[in-house]
Formats: C-alpha cells, structure tokens, sequence
C-alpha cells in the first residue's frame, strides 16, 4: 500500500485558508446497495462500499456521493484527484476551513468517517 495517512490536510496554492483534505480510498465498486457507504477506516486507508460498476465513471460518482453525504458537504467540493481507473484512489475534499488546527480538523472528519461505519 502507500505510506500516507488516509487522511490528510493538503494547503491551497491562493491566499485563502481553505485547503484541501485528501482522503485515501479503496472502493470496492457493485456492491449491494445494503453495504454502501464507508465500511473502515484505518490509518493509511478507507474503504467504501458503491453499488455502481466501475464503468463510465459511475463508481466515481458514487464515491463522491457517499463522501458528500458523510462529510455534509456539497458534492461540487469533492472530487476524485487520482486513480479515476483504480480501485485505490484519492479524493480531494475542497472548501473545509482547517482554522489553523490541522490536527483538530482532520479528527473531525475522521470521526465523521467513523460514526458513518455500518
């Protein structure tokens, strides 16, 4: 795997405070629609159960839904960075204002990510 933490808190090139937060993933793509959504979260991967097949980017678009509905985010602010063809991939989660606290934010989310374990 990659040595990356699962989550992790990524500056904007602009002046603005609002970064990034990557998210490392592993989707597993037509699954039943009972298992969808995030099924673990460890320190250097998620993984995400999409009903969708992975073809014509319908499994990304239903990654970016889960996230979406997990982190109460519009879904215009997440987007598949890396691995569009893979199973393994990064989604950037843009619009999260880290306040300064990096850490205190990124286990924000983690405990979002976490409460929405089935």
């Amino acid at each position: 795997m990659n040595s990356l933490p699962a989550i992790r808190h990524v500056a904007s090139s602009s002046k603005s405070a609002l970064g990034y937060i990557y998210l490392q993933c592993h989707v597993k793509p037509g699954a039943s629609k009972q298992r969808e959504g995030i099924i673990s979260v460890s320190e250097d991967i998620i993984e995400v159960c999409v009903s969708a097949q992975a073809r014509e980017g319908e499994a990304n678009k239903a990654v970016r839904e889960v996230f979406s509905d997990v982190l109460k985010c519009p879904k215009s602010d997440v987007e598949v960075v890396r691995g569009l063809k893979s199973r393994d991939k990064t989604i950037a989660i843009s619009g999260i204002d880290v306040k300064g606290d990096e850490q205190k934010c990124i286990s924000g989310i983690r405990d979002q990510l976490l409460n929405a374990v089935e």
